[in-house]
């Protein structure tokens, strides 16, 4: 069955915005904040690409920045990338960013969708994202260096970040819901 002009711009469409989401991905990787414990904007860019792109596009961005980022492309923060990021003991939060896009992708077929729901997906998303990220993190800290309890993983990895996460995820919310009224999606 030939695609007639209509779905050719629509997956041309579809392509450029799941790139343009992966690149910024990478970006905002590349951005560190100093505090305490420095961070990225990784997770921003993670939100702008699931409210931007909707669940099932954003997913193949996520995975299109894993897949980059695996075969050395240095996406990842501080320049890096390889298989040993991911692998490493880091590597299960960014994995984890593909739970944010599939619970918001569940979350699209709800009858009623708002900005509540929204939040709440990708606070959901966050949360699996911490829990199977902290899970990577122990498993992998602990074949390589020793013992962690599970509260101190959570101390050095999840705790320092929720308030910047959270931020980062309404600053999203709110750039986007901007950039919805001026480009097609």
């Amino acid at each position: 069955m030939p695609l007639n002009s209509n779905s050719r711009k629509s997956s041309a469409h579809d392509i450029v915005m799941t790139s343009m989401m992966t690149a910024l991905m990478a970006v905002c990787s590349w951005i560190s904040i100093p505090s305490a414990v420095p961070f990225t904007l990784q997770t921003f860019a993670v939100f702008c690409a699931v409210s931007l792109l909707g669940g099932r596009r954003s997913l193949f961005s996520i995975a299109s920045y894993l897949f980059i980022g695996a075969i050395g492309v240095p996406v990842f923060s501080g320049f890096t990338g390889g298989v040993g990021v991911i692998l490493g003991t880091h590597g299960g939060y960014i994995i984890g960013f593909i739970f944010i896009a599939l619970i918001f992708w569940c979350t699209e077929k709800f009858p009623v969708r708002n900005t509540f729901i929204t939040v709440l997906s990708m606070i959901v998303g966050l949360i699996v994202m911490y829990l199977f990220g902290t899970s990577w993190f122990v498993l992998i800290y602990t074949g390589k260096t020793g013992d962690i309890t599970l509260f101190q993983a959570l101390k050095w990895c999840v705790v320092p970040f929720i308030i910047p996460d959270l931020i980062k995820l309404f600053l999203a919310l709110a750039i986007t819901k901007r950039l919805k009224k001026t480009i097609s999606l």
